[in-house]
């Protein structure tokens, strides 16, 4: 099973991770290396591949090959045996599992997922950076590893969605830079097309293929977010942000916040407290 970029975002995105061990291995060439196949995996994995290539068969059915560009997400409980080719391999792995038991029989977070990406030497830093942290004794550095590990998986899965977008994805990033700082300004589907000399329709199809929902779906979202932002402070009226996030009508922007964050505009902001300085 190899899931979209798109859901295995969210899925990482919703679920707290522990870090476990991080490595860097290097395996002989044209060699079966089969130590999981009596015992199955007990972790969740982040392999990236370094140099060579190797076929990873997991439970006897699923193969995927791993090079430089390329890198495995999950994997957990499964008969794993690895063959090499006349280079060897050479690969980053770092262990990972889900915080909450619960989520660990997710099968966005445990089942395989292969990744294509070029190769980015930034990848190579960042692993090598997570080395460094998991190998000192210094209390702080395991947030530093966690830090590290999401930069490692947001930067793999950011490379996956641009090798599946190669084509459009510099018009497709530029959209979305347009629209956090526009979002206040009416923004259609007809202008942003546009902007890009695309159909609406053919640019609807692009831009919900990078970013998993339409670009007017994407503009609303964004906005409700940076007026959730604003009405948590406390400091302004419901209509004043609506105003500063493109709704003049504050009785729509209200059907909209509680149609995609569950409570009226109202309630979102803090809760009046009894001994609260006035």
């Amino acid at each position: 099973m190899t899931a979209s970029y798109e859901a295995l975002a969210q899925a990482f995105a919703r679920s707290p991770l522990d870090v476990h061990g991080v490595y860097r291995t290097t395996l002989e060439p044209e060699l079966v290396y089969d130590g999981h196949l009596n015992r199955p995996t007990e972790k969740c994995a982040l392999i990236v591949g370094l140099r060579g290539q190797a076929d990873f068969t997991f439970d006897g059915r699923e193969t995927h090959r791993l090079e430089p560009g390329r890198a495995l997400l999950g994997g957990l409980g499964k008969r794993l045996f690895i063959r090499t080719g006349p280079e060897g391999f050479e690969y980053g792995l770092v262990h990972y599992m889900p915080a909450d038991p619960a989520h660990g029989r997710a099968p966005l977070l445990t089942e395989v997922s292969l990744l294509h990406a070029a190769p980015d030497p930034e990848l190579r830093l960042l692993l090598q950076g997570l080395i460094e942290a998991d190998s000192s004794p210094d209390s702080m550095m395991l947030l530093e590893k966690k830090t590290l590990f999401y930069r490692l998986l947001n930067k793999a899965l950011q490379a996956e969605r641009h090798e599946r977008n190669r084509r459009s994805y510099p018009m497709l990033d530029d959209a979305i830079r347009y629209v956090h700082a526009h979002y206040a300004e009416p923004v259609t589907l007809e202008l942003l097309a546009s902007r890009y000399g695309l159909k609406p329709k053919y640019f609807s199809s692009l831009f919900r293929d990078y970013v998993g929902v339409g670009p007017i779906d994407y503009v609303i979202r964004y906005r409700i977010n940076r007026a959730h932002e604003l009405l948590l402070t406390g400091q302004f009226t419901v209509a004043a942000v609506a105003r500063s996030v493109g709704y003049p009508d504050a009785y729509y922007f209200s059907r909209l916040f509680k149609k995609y964050k569950g409570v009226p505009p109202g309630q979102a902001g803090p809760r009046p407290s009894g001994n609260r300085p006035s």
